[in-house]
């Protein structure tokens, strides 16, 4: 140990190569990606194929549910759990709606199909797209929805 700088003084060691020795922790630093539990252990990561199970249309809405009504699971899980039962519960409604219209109607129920058909369409590009971001390893929201997921079924199934 005759190789060292002592912090207080600044007198180098006796007859050293003037390398500097300072002192390091023996325990390392935390993970910023993986904040620590109570018990001081890294909790382990979302597994991403269960964040991909819950946005793939209409069978994601599901486990989705239950994942909100056992209100269990990481901020990350609820968020796309809200955003896919949002996605899912709009798109059912305009279905029915637009179905509903399109078997009633005397004068355009073709439009009122291809409609229905765009509106399907949009749902699963964007089921697609959301699990293509979370793959990425990009955020899985949709400003106008996820707000409205956050809003209505934050009070009800968090």
């Amino acid at each position: 140990m005759d190789n060292f700088k002592s912090k207080e003084t600044g007198d180098w060691g006796q007859g050293g190569q003037g390398r500097i020795i300072e002192e390091v922790s023996p325990v390392s630093p935390p993970n910023p990606h993986y904040p620590l539990s109570p018990e001081g252990a890294p909790p382990s990561p979302i597994p991403k194929t269960q964040l991909l199970l819950y946005l793939i249309p209409i069978i994601g809405f599901f486990p989705s549910l239950w994942t909100l009504y056992r209100g269990q699971g990481s901020r990350e899980q609820l968020a796309i759990s809200r955003l896919s039962i949002t996605l899912a519960l709009t798109w059912l409604l305009g279905y029915l709606l637009l179905t509903t219209g399109a078997a009633t109607s005397d004068y355009f129920p073709l439009r009122l199909f291809i409609l229905n058909s765009f509106l399907t369409s949009g749902y699963f590009l964007v089921s697609v797209w959301l699990i293509l971001r979370l793959m990425q390893g990009k955020s899985g929201r949709l400003p106008g929805f996820s707000n409205l997921a956050e809003r209505v079924l934050g009070k009800y199934l968090s």
